[in-house]
């Protein structure tokens, strides 16, 4: 009951590298309502791997499955090699989880929420300090550090949280909505804080709304909707499959624009604005070309922009003919 577009890419996606999460035929429903639908992933170890899809489509429900934090209705799943039904503990071992809504108990300070956090992994006191005080000045909040937590601003609370899931050294991190919330600013120092993460080896599962942080920071992106990954890719390859690239051209002289909308072929015109829009794949080459033929023309606009498909047209064309196929099967006879 849905189709989906599996690519393989040398970045993060080589069958050769070890699975760091690896579920197939994942399903859970919540009475007569379906939210994981067979779900098959492949995530290499040291890679970012982003699951994307609006709000309801089950990507909180994934995590939690990986996590061990609920169990599923289908399927099996290995994280850092430990099956998550037999090996529970095994899995909990090797990874960290940052959720939605933040762990932080705002009661008691910064310094306190992570030091608590040493206790529950069981590190020795001399241990623990050391790694909270570096994690603290890794994250930038010593100087906040003796203050109530509940005095951080949202993009504070963030990184403390992160910084407690580190705390206990994980391989593997979930990231569930991680920026959801924050500002510009401190969403983009998120957005380092998990390049940091990622280049000292530690895979990262992140699920997220924002089109543009899974373009940011992604190795590979599947597209979840309707309880179906309907798309897997990297970046790159997934804005491939989605057509609609072309060139704008804009003119202000109406002999211009009428010389060049005659001489063209497969143009789209838009006579009230003067303008062409041109199919294209945005490449340097086909770009030189289109700009050699106006000059051997002696036409001349007035304005040229280039349009490629971005993650956004490509969520919205999965997401669309997705609901189109549920449609169609929940009709047909």
């Amino acid at each position: 009951m849905g189709t989906s577009v599996m690519l393989t890419s040398s970045r993060g996606g080589d069958p050769r590298s070890p699975a760091a999460v690896s579920p197939v035929g994942l399903r859970k429903s919540y009475g007569d309502k379906t939210v994981l639908d067979g779900i098959d992933m492949y995530i290499p170890s040291g890679s970012v791997f982003a699951l994307l899809g609006p709000n309801g489509a089950g990507k909180t429900t994934a995590v939690k499955i990986l996590s061990t934090l609920i169990t599923a209705d289908g399927g099996q799943a290995q994280v850092a090699g430990h099956d998550v039904v037999t090996a529970p503990d095994g899995v909990r071992a090797a990874i960290g989880v940052t959720g939605q809504f933040s762990a932080v108990d705002g009661l008691i300070t910064g310094e306190e929420n992570m030091l608590l956090m040493a206790d529950l992994h069981h590190l020795p006191r001399a241990e623990g300090r050391r790694t909270v005080a570096g994690l603290l000045e890794r994250f930038d909040l010593t100087e906040a550090a003796k203050k109530p937590a509940s005095t951080y601003s949202g993009g504070m609370k963030r990184r403390l949280d992160i910084a407690m899931t580190l705390v206990g050294s994980p391989r593997i991190i979930f990231l569930d909505e991680p920026t959801t919330g924050l500002d510009p600013r401190s969403r983009h120092t998120m957005w380092q804080i998990i390049r940091e993460l990622v280049s000292g080896g530690t895979t990262v599962f992140l699920t997220t709304q924002y089109l543009d942080e899974a373009d940011q920071l992604a190795d590979r992106i599947a597209v979840l909707n309707g309880g179906r990954l309907v798309a897997e890719g990297t970046a790159e390859e997934l804005k491939r499959l989605v057509p609609g690239g072309h060139v704008r051209l804009r003119f202000t002289d109406p002999v211009a624009y009428q010389d060049a909308a005659t001489a063209l072929r497969e143009v789209t015109r838009d006579d009230d604005a003067l303008t062409l829009q041109i199919p294209s794949d945005g490449t340097q080459r086909e770009l030189r070309s289109l700009l050699d033929w106006l000059d051997a023309a002696g036409i001349e606009a007035d304005e040229l922009s280039v349009h490629t498909p971005d993650l956004d047209d490509v969520f919205f064309t999965h997401a669309d003919s997705a609901r189109l196929l549920l449609v169609q099967v929940a009709v047909r006879p």
